[in-house]
C-alpha cells in the first residue's frame, strides 16, 4: 500500500475526471486552504449546511431518521451551536478508482478552534459529493466558511483491487448529490 502524490492525483483527474471541479495548486489568500496539496487534496465545503436542532423534542435514531431533526441554511458560513452538529457535503464531486482507499482528515484550521470534522473513509468504487459532518466541541458558537477548504483527502493504493468494490455492492450512498442524510 502506498500513499498516492500530486502526480498521481493531477494524472486521475485528467484521465477519470476523478475530482471535479479540481483546483490544480493550494488556493489560501485570505481563505481557508484548498486544492491540490502534496499528497492529497483539500476539498471545499459547500453553501448548504443542516443543523441540528432540538425543536420536537426528538431522538436521534440512524434506523428511524427524522428530516425534522435539522434546520437547513444556505449561504457564505454557518454558526454552529456551542456543543453541536451540522451536516454539509462538498463542492467537489468524487470518482475513486476500483484500488483506491480515501481517507479524509480534517483541517488543522478547524481542529484549532475545537472544530472536528468526520467522514468515512470513500471506499474503492464509490462516487459522489462527500457528505461532511460537523462537531463543534466549544461551548461557544463556531463558523465554517463555505467554498473555502475544510478537510483533506489522502488517496491510499491498495495491493490489489478488492473483490467486490462500492458500485458493484450497490452502496445506498453510491452516487449521492449534495447533503445525504441517513440510510438503513
Amino acid at each position: 500500500m502506498s500513499v498516492l502524490s500530486d502526480k498521481w492525483i493531477r494524472k486521475m483527474v485528467k484521465k477519470e475526471k476523478m475530482i471535479a471541479p479540481f483546483v490544480s495548486k493550494q488556493v489560501r489568500k485570505g481563505k481557508i486552504s484548498f486544492g491540490l496539496s502534496s499528497y492529497g487534496y483539500d476539498a471545499r465545503v459547500s453553501n448548504e449546511f443542516k443543523i441540528f436542532t432540538n425543536v420536537n423534542s426528538g431522538v436521534v435514531d440512524p434506523k428511524i431518521f427524522k428530516k425534522e431533526s435539522f434546520v437547513t441554511k444556505k449561504g457564505k458560513e454557518c454558526i454552529i451551536p456551542p456543543n453541536s452538529f451540522a451536516l454539509a457535503s462538498t463542492v467537489e464531486y468524487f470518482k475513486i478508482p476500483d484500488n483506491v482507499l480515501v481517507i479524509c482528515l480534517g483541517k488543522s484550521t478547524y481542529a484549532r478552534c475545537g472544530i472536528i470534522v468526520n467522514v468515512t473513509p470513500l471506499e474503492p468504487g464509490w462516487e459522489g459529493h462527500v457528505t461532511l459532518e460537523f462537531s463543534n466541541t466549544t461551548p461557544l458558537p463556531a463558523k465554517i466558511y463555505a467554498n473555502e477548504g475544510v478537510a483533506q483527502f489522502v488517496f491510499i493504493k491498495g495491493n490489489e483491487k478488492p473483490e467486490i468494490t462500492y458500485a458493484k455492492r450497490k452502496g445506498k450512498y453510491m452516487k449521492q448529490r449534495g447533503v445525504t442524510l441517513p440510510k438503513v
